[in-house]
């Protein structure tokens, strides 16, 4: 295994870099500014900072970075993307002008690997384009939803259609104005064997029945105008020509949008860390306490020194999360990717919480954005599953390993 990155890696880093330090940081405050600007009565309007940059992103060929596919974008390995999305991670901001922000980039790998002609010509070419945004329902606050096979909304068919019936919540996504489609995850058929009983399904966002009941806070945050809606769904009609790849078929398509969701996201929290450790650093070197600068007081060495080591480590193991995702798979990698999904957001959330510590009162407003970062990351915990979950699945490969020997 090869830790060098390629030529063509290489490549777009220094694009994408050059991009943020040109556009994108800048566009970050400006983004802040404008949606300020709109009032309390405007918290869900994109700032047009946003399409503006898209714009400059996408006539860079900066655009659709996330997937390997060439006929979907510039045709990245896993390998090579995973740099280039840790430095977009390093500005909240940066995923989406270039088209690369979840939930989308996994609601079009759906669209691309499951979706018909039909499908992708409606909907996953609009999402390519950057012209809409998707959401994914699966969660319900009724049922413990890491569990999918919990899962309760009713998928049922009725003639040509079929009517919808359920209540999701943690929606990310469906609060922008500009979210058009959604995939729903639900039950077809309760009789069937626990796996091939759930669906996905395409449901317009605008379908009669389809009803946002409230926004999520994260920690106070409303992440307008993204947002985390709670939906319900009642008696939503849409044609048999949305079901995705086929009745029962949703564990599948979970497990082929999942894997990819996951490393992106542990690729952009490495920049996140890395942003912390930054900030950390450089306020340490400007304050004094107790008659000398702050970073010579020996337990802030410690902590500064297990920062980069817990990133390195994480780094690396993204890397070869990546690389096997490229070279074997993605199932061979799941044991990987499940061990990256745990992690990362521990690493970053360590170092943090540090941050913040090092910057005392400040770190914990809204002034050096680790308030907001914090809170973000602590959501990836539970987001795409909870640690408890891949805890699980990486311990059945280990006890898999040793049953003959038992």
């Amino acid at each position: 295994m090869d830790f060098a990155y390629s030529a063509r890696c290489n490549d777009y880093l220094a694009r994408v870099g050059a991009f943020m330090d040109k556009h994108v940081y800048e566009g970050d405050e400006i983004y802040e500014r404008q949606h300020q600007a709109f009032g309390p009565e405007g918290r869900w309007k994109v700032p047009p900072i946003i399409e503006e940059l898209k714009a400059k992103a996408k006539a860079e060929g900066l655009w659709n970075m996330f997937h390997p596919n060439p006929k979907f974008g510039p045709g990245l390995s896993n390998a090579d993307y995973a740099p280039v999305a840790e430095l977009t991670g390093r500005c909240h901001i940066a995923p989406e002008v270039f088209n690369c922000a979840a939930p989308d980039t996994g609601n079009m790998e759906v669209l691309m690997k499951y979706g018909t002609p039909a499908q992708q010509e409606e909907w996953l070419q609009p999402l390519l384009d950057g012209k809409i945004r998707s959401a994914f329902l699966m969660t319900e606050p009724q049922v413990a939803s890491s569990d999918a096979t919990n899962i309760e909304t009713d998928i049922r068919r009725d003639g040509g259609d079929y009517v919808i019936n359920g209540r999701k919540w943690w929606s990310s996504g469906a609060g922008d104005p500009r979210c058009k489609i959604y995939i729903v995850m639900g039950k077809t058929d309760k009789t069937a064997p626990t796996h091939a009983q759930q669906s996905m399904i395409l449901v317009p966002a605008n379908a009669k029945g389809v009803k946002i009941v409230r926004h999520l806070p994260v920690f106070g945050y409303d992440d307008a105008p993204h947002g985390h809606m709670e939906i319900v769904l009642e008696n939503v009609r849409v044609p048999k020509e949305n079901m995705l790849l086929g009745e029962g078929r949703g564990f599948e398509i979970a497990q082929g949008r999942l894997g990819p969701g996951r490393i992106h996201h542990c690729m952009r929290t490495i920049g996140a860390a890395e942003v912390a450790l930054e900030k950390m650093v450089k306020r340490l070197l400007t304050r004094e306490a107790f008659g000398k600068p702050i970073y010579k007081h020996s337990i802030w060495e410690q902590r500064v020194a297990e920062a980069r080591i817990d990133i390195e480590m994480a780094r690396l193991l993204t890397l070869k999360a990546a690389w096997m995702m490229d070279t074997v798979g993605n199932k061979a990698a799941q044991a990987e990717i499940a061990m990256i999904k745990v992690a990362a957001p521990r690493v970053a959330l360590r170092v943090l919480d540090d941050a913040i510590q090092a910057h005392g009162g400040a770190g914990v407003t809204t002034d050096f954005g680790l308030a907001r970062a914090y809170a973000s990351l602590r959501t990836l915990r539970l987001a795409d599953g909870p640690d408890e979950v891949h805890c699980r699945a990486i311990s059945k490969v280990e006890f898999k390993k040793h049953s003959n020997a038992a």
